[in-house]
């Protein structure tokens, strides 16, 4: 049986650093404070102290390198017992790395053709109606995140009669690789936990060449537990009329698994020869909490720089016997008391104001470098994300030169996602003829990419009339020019318009012969 039957642990101990980079990287992706401070030990009560996650698998001995495994993490700090409140603030800059990647990806979506002209309009319509292309977005960006994300074809025949696709995070499967490519995952979700008995509820979903699996099962908190039938919960019960004997059904596509693995970036930084890709955080975690460190600095010197008067008991106005003394900054007069009103003799009975400097230039400055060091660390220019610009326009190449660190990065993960959405668009037509009955032949896609980058309409217009007045180029080069996302349908349409609206319509065949022919009497 595909499927676990003992009691194992879970997540099985073989992925056990990958969960934990996933875990790190998660915290980072989700910005969430108080996931940080967990991350790297600011909730533990060890002072002053983060652990660095990527030693967490070695042993923690003195003789293995405690001491040199110990890390001292902005986030591994924990919160003063006489803070009233928690002062750390983060910088999302790790959601701006991965929302940008996914832009630079899918902002202008590829185009996938297959060779049947009946696929081709039923795939479109599927991507379009399925809202494939909102789905590549999320997982691009999960992608980003975590260093990789699982695309799986899926159907739901009481809601659409269309395939959909799901964007999944890899800190929920557990990969089987061959040769570097997906040969079997088993996805797992917690679809019931009581907190009281420590009980624990999975549903496990595995995908195999042809086939997905179902089951349910009843642990604890850290192993799996026993298999339970899938009626028993009303998550899983509509898979119970759907799985045979084996707890299994046939998924409609006899080539492969109807999930693929997208790596973000190889090879792997830490973990040599893995299938997993790495993250763009990997290596600049470092870098971020120092970004962090230094907002909060900037923003403590904003605390600490309100102005605060410090004024002599004398000028405290009792609210009565046991209740506390107040100061009223807005009376002019105060009755005068012998040897207690300020004097150059007595200084210390003198109004003080107490405001220190905020260092903004510094801090600035600081939060600039690293950020530019964060960006290139990640593989991206900083004009990506809107820093570094002067202001003036630029040509489609200007700004392509300008961000040549970012396109070199958005080239090498196409290279990875290429391969993978030609898969797609084969897995959807089949899941489209298998279960809806559609007559379609499952092929796989061509796949165009978009060049990324808006020409400049200036630009071109200029190249197109040289090239016009030189007879150089023909007119349906000019329209696929201007409009490369068009197919022949639209190009033709455009030109048939173009030469009405020019008068360039040539006359019917037909025609010229009747005007050129001799009539009866030998006269043209």
């Amino acid at each position: 049986m595909p499927l676990p039957e003992r009691n194992q642990e879970w997540p099985p101990p073989a992925i056990r650093q990958e969960m934990r980079l996933y875990d790190t990287h998660g915290a980072w992706y989700a910005g969430d404070p108080d996931r940080l401070a967990d991350v790297y030990g600011g909730n533990k009560p060890v002072p002053m102290v983060g652990t660095d996650p990527k030693g967490w698998d070695r042993p923690i001995t003195r003789a293995g390198g405690y001491f040199g495994r110990m890390v001292r993490y902005f986030w591994g700090t924990p919160t003063p017992a006489a803070q009233s409140r928690a002062t750390k603030l983060h910088v999302p800059i790790a959601a701006d790395i991965a929302a940008t990647s996914a832009d630079l990806l899918f902002s202008e979506p590829p185009t996938l053709k297959v060779k049947g002209k009946k696929g081709q309009q039923r795939l479109d319509a599927v991507m379009h109606e399925a809202g494939v292309y909102g789905s590549l977005l999320e997982g691009a960006e999960l992608c980003a995140a975590y260093g990789g994300v699982y695309l799986r074809v899926g159907w739901d025949t009481t809601m659409a009669d269309y395939p959909v696709v799901d964007a999944l995070p890899p800190d929920a499967a557990v990969p089987e690789f061959h040769n570097g490519r997906l040969k079997a995952v088993t996805f797992w979700k917690v679809v019931h936990e009581d907190d009281r008995s420590g009980e624990v509820w999975r549903h496990l979903e595995r995908h195999e060449i042809g086939r997905v699996f179902h089951g349910l099962y009843q642990g604890d908190e850290d192993h799996l537990g026993m298999q339970v039938p899938l009626e028993d919960h009303p998550v899983t019960e509509e898979f119970a009329a759907l799985v045979d004997e084996d707890g299994g059904f046939d998924s409609g596509y006899e080539r492969g698994l109807l999930v693929d693995y997208v790596p973000n970036m190889r090879p792997h930084r830490t973990i040599r020869g893995t299938a997993i890709g790495r993250s763009d955080y990997a290596g600049v975690e470092p870098l971020m909490d120092a970004l962090d460190e230094t907002w909060t600095s900037w923003m403590r010197d904003l605390r600490l720089g309100k102005a605060r008067i410090i004024v002599p008991e004398v000028y405290l106005t009792t609210t009565g016997r046991g209740q506390a003394a107040a100061w009223d900054p807005d009376r002019e007069i105060y009755s005068a008391l012998g040897g207690m009103l300020p004097s150059p003799t007595n200084p210390s009975n003198m109004i003080t104001l107490s405001q220190f400097s905020i260092r903004v230039a510094e801090h600035a400055e600081t939060s600039k470098h690293l950020i530019s060091q964060i960006l290139r660390g990640s593989g991206y220019s900083v004009q990506s994300f809107g820093e570094g610009g002067d202001g003036q326009a630029r040509t489609a190449t200007e700004i392509h030169m300008q961000q040549n660190r970012s396109y070199s990065t958005r080239g090498r993960k196409i290279g990875y996602w290429t391969p993978r959405l030609a898969w797609l668009s084969e897995a959807m037509l089949a899941v489209d003829h298998a279960v809806f009955g559609t007559k379609v032949v499952a092929e796989r896609a061509m796949v165009e990419w978009p060049d990324g980058v808006m020409p400049d309409p200036e630009s071109m217009g200029r190249t197109l009339d040289m090239l016009n007045r030189a007879q150089a180029v023909s007119l349906d080069t000019k329209i696929r020019w201007v409009h490369p996302d068009w197919d022949d349908v639209q190009v033709e349409a455009e030109k048939k318009r173009l030469r009405d609206e020019l008068g360039l319509n040539v006359p019917d065949p037909a025609t010229l012969t009747e005007m050129f022919v001799p009539d009866a009497t030998g006269e043209d």
